[in-house]
């Protein structure tokens, strides 16, 4: 099986890149395959021309999609699944991943007559500096759950997901406490996936 991962992050030097490596030796050592579109190191443009917008407003299907954009729509159809990797930055995925959404789920692939696959699995993982706990009684985990979930992934998995890594920030004494055992739990899904 092969899975799609969607990895957006400004720095090397951070726990969700750490994060990332462990969920990629699960999958590794569980004897699958993955794929990576590192959307920084790629340099992806987030932003959706005026074509593009025209393209999807009057929903038509031409004239082509950009090479970048139909690179990334290849490497979704020739997977089973899809994880999108990224810090949490005022209760959303960092602008270029919104970015990436708004120019890749294109009118006809990823909604009307689409070509988009329907894939087997998606999940979110994603690092958060407030606590989980904090998330949960100020409604934002749900927000973040409703945007991802219900409207960016809705209907075009079988199987969807949401992991949040709280207290990940520098300054935050739990980062380091739980370190390992954050990692180790993105390992465990990275091997447990499929």
């Amino acid at each position: 099986m092969k899975v799609f991962i969607v990895y957006c992050h400004p720095s090397d030097d951070s726990f969700t890149r750490h994060m990332r490596d462990a969920f990629i030796r699960g999958i590794e050592d569980s004897g699958n395959e993955y794929i990576i579109s590192d959307l920084y190191k790629m340099d992806f443009d987030p932003n959706m021309t005026e074509q593009e917008y025209l393209r999807d407003a009057y929903y038509r299907t031409e004239p082509d999609v950009a090479d970048d954009v139909l690179a990334e729509q290849e490497k979704i159809n020739s997977s089973d699944a899809i994880v999108f990797i990224y810090p949490v930055f005022w209760t959303e995925a960092p602008a270029k991943l919104v970015g990436w959404f708004d120019r890749v789920w294109s009118y006809g692939f990823a909604y009307g007559d689409k070509t988009m696959k329907l894939l087997d699995k998606a999940m979110i993982l994603c690092s958060a500096g407030n606590t989980t706990e904090h998330l949960e009684q100020f409604g934002l985990l749900d927000s973040m759950k409703k945007v991802m979930l219900g409207d960016r992934l809705f209907g075009r998995a079988k199987e969807t997901g949401f992991v949040v890594f709280g207290s990940t920030s520098r300054e935050n004494e739990l980062r380091e406490q739980n370190w390992d055992s954050n990692l180790q739990k993105a390992y465990d899904i990275g091997k447990n996936f499929f």
